[in-house]
């Protein structure tokens, strides 16, 4: 700071934490106390782990209530901002004050993840209570996990019975509208990259029981049960395979091929299932990797879909549309076979190498993930 000099401050500002950070952390903390007015969350300061995890969910179930978008918004940007300005004066904070910014900070960090999950993993129960305990640690030098939901596993799986039966019973209501929520919407990115039938009709479905919920038709038990009714759904379809003995690969040529309700007044179930078996290894006997660069591997495939589907005399007549289904689900499944060997291939590298600098190296097989 000597060697700061008066130039360098008139381009670049003052660097006094004093006089620039500190009131800057204190603006933030006013922020996020006025768009948590009406929450009480004093005990926070001296409670027990599992209070203070209680006091965090409760926080987020009140700031993810349908009236309060913009105010959510708002604290997810606010409290960044809050926690930055800790970092430069974290020194000059009182304990209280340092106490109060972890609470905010737990609290946009849980509800960031449960909002927002860009590498694609499912979000973990543990990962949470390990990365808010340490930030407890850090800020209010609190030790032990907090348990934010004491009776849910610390794995969350939306097809799990006894977590569906838990999230039912939660009192922070709009926290289990977000989690379901989030939940369901994982699984139907699944459904995405798998399943074409499945994935449009519980998109259809999620986003009509949320538009609901959002124009007030719904109240938050009602949305709660709609979702949980969904996820039952999700679960019963999921299931279907093994009913008729088919793979998840099979059973989403299944599904396009049934689409249609009147298909199966034509067909009986064991022609549908011979079907789709049938289909569905003739196309993993000649699939090409390459199709999306050639026009012409594209067009055999199809040929080859066409031909096996005028053997089965399908689609019948007057249900013509069907066939754009199953060639379009034939078209997800070639992009995810594509796109699974694309991370097969080797992949070059290159690592520092104290000895001799810039070093290439080839790696092979390496592990997809996310």
């Amino acid at each position: 700071m000597s060697d700061y000099t008066v130039r360098n401050r008139k381009n670049y500002g003052e660097m006094d934490v004093a006089k620039r950070a500190y009131p800057k952390f204190q603006e933030k903390l006013e922020v996020c106390r006025n768009l948590f007015f009406g929450y009480d969350y004093t005990s926070f300061y001296d409670g027990s782990d599992l209070e203070r995890g209680k006091i965090i969910s409760g926080a987020v179930n009140f700031i993810v209530a349908p009236d309060k978008e913009e105010k959510k918004q708002s604290f997810i940007k606010e409290a960044l901002m809050l926690k930055q300005s800790l970092s430069l004066c974290s020194s000059m904070i009182k304990e209280q004050m340092r106490m109060e910014a972890a609470f905010f900070e737990s609290v946009r960090v849980l509800l960031m993840r449960l909002l927002y999950n860009p590498s694609g993993k499912k979000f973990s129960l543990k990962e949470i209570n390990e990365r808010i305990n340490e930030l407890l640690k850090q800020s209010v030098k609190s030790d032990g996990v907090i348990n934010l939901f004491s009776d849910v596993g610390e794995k969350v799986n939306l097809f799990d019975p006894t977590f569906l039966e838990n999230i039912s019973k939660m009192k922070e209501k709009n926290l289990a509208v977000e989690m379901l929520k989030k939940l369901i919407e994982e699984q139907v990115k699944v459904y995405k990259r798998t399943n074409l039938v499945k994935s449009e009709t519980f998109s259809e479905l999620i986003q009509q029981t949320l538009n609901r919920y959002l124009n007030g038709m719904l109240t938050n038990e009602e949305v709660i049960q709609e979702l949980l009714k969904l996820a039952k759904e999700m679960l019963h379809a999921s299931e279907e395979g093994n009913k008729l003995g088919l793979t998840g690969e099979e059973l989403a040529f299944y599904d396009a091929l049934t689409k249609p309700d009147a298909v199966k007044d034509f067909y009986s179930n064991d022609e549908l299932v011979a079907l789709t078996k049938e289909l569905t290894e003739t196309l993993r006997k000649n699939k090409t990797i390459d199709w999306q660069k050639k026009e012409s591997a594209r067009a055999k495939m199809r040929i080859l879909v066409k031909r096996l589907l005028k053997k089965y005399k399908y689609p019948p007549e007057g249900q013509e549309d069907a066939l754009k289904t199953v060639i379009s689900q034939f078209e997800m499944w070639t992009d995810a076979e594509t796109d699974f060997n694309e991370l097969q291939k080797p992949t070059e590298c290159y690592v520092m190498n104290e000895d001799v600098g810039l070093k290439y190296v080839a790696q092979e097989n390496l592990e997809y993930k996310g």
